[in-house]
């Protein structure tokens, strides 16, 4: 599932920051005070295990964006900090649009790596997962995701930018991974995602958080309380091309911006923050 470098890190690395939507932001991986987490604070927790320290975080990821206000906004922040890794996430939304140019998307997601790796960092494109078994027209999505993952791939062989495949992880569009929306990793499938990413860094893998709900909502049906609050509203951001985005960017000054935090302690995004 992954492509590009392969290599493993043999110097720890000290600083990452990650761009892109609510895949990227942690949607559905929420703490006890609604803050999200999610797989990219999960994977600075593993590279700050593995350098046996503090590294400089910085998450700016906003839920709901398209790719060109992604690339338009947060990558040039990012890439401001000079960060050693930078992670890019993006398209997941635009495949959801009426229409799209697979062609496109895969063109800007290659084009935003070549940035980063023009500006010195380790790059790697990370692809959110497949939630196509569990939503409205999902034969359709599951198409395009499946031609966009072949396209970056594609476009990425021979490289130097790592690209790391969650669409195309067997294991992640079971329901047990899935928050009570359907729509967003759980708990689990953030682990499980971010395992992914550190396993192609050759990275350590922590132990996996509990998702606490995932067994309730195996058992949940599709009822009509669900289509009203989650499926219905959802169409409707699709075909009138609305977002579910929250407050704006916010750019954090450096990436060693606060003081050390201990690892189950990283803040809430988008936030430069020293994770231990």
């Amino acid at each position: 599932m992954t492509s590009g470098e392969r290599a493993r890190v043999t110097t720890p690395i000290r600083s990452y920051a990650a761009i892109g939507d609510s895949y990227s932001e942690g949607m559905g991986d929420e703490r006890p005070d609604g803050t999200p987490r999610g797989w990219a604070d999960l994977v600075a927790a593993g590279l700050a295990h593995a350098a046996g320290g503090t590294i400089g975080y910085a998450n700016l990821a906003i839920r709901g964006r398209l790719l060109a206000p992604i690339l338009d906004e947060q990558l040039p922040a990012a890439l401001a900090l000079g960060p050693e890794l930078l992670s890019i996430n993006g398209g997941g939304n635009d495949i959801l649009r009426p229409s799209v140019s697979i062609e496109g998307v895969a063109d800007r997601l290659v084009g935003a790596a070549e940035r980063g790796r023009a500006a010195g960092a380790r790059v790697m494109i990370v692809s959110g997962a497949d939630p196509t078994r569990h939503i409205p027209m999902g034969a359709v999505f599951s198409r395009r995701g499946d031609e966009l993952a072949l396209a970056v791939r594609h476009r990425l062989a021979g490289g130097d930018v790592l690209f790391v495949d969650n669409w195309s992880d067997p294991r992640l569009p079971e329901l047990r991974y899935w928050s009570v929306d359907r729509l967003h990793l759980n708990a689990l499938g953030h682990a499980l995602a971010a395992a992914n990413v550190l396993a192609a860094l050759g990275v350590p893998v922590p132990a996996s958080p509990a998702a606490p709900d995932a067994g309730d909502d195996l058992e949940r049906p599709r009822t009509a309380e669900y289509w009203r609050r989650y499926v219905l509203p959802w169409i409707g951001r699709r075909l009138t091309g609305r977002s579910s985005d929250r407050a704006g960017l916010t750019v954090p000054a450096r990436l060693t911006g606060r003081a050390s935090r201990p690892v189950s302690g990283i803040p809430a995004n988008p936030q430069a923050a020293r994770v231990e």
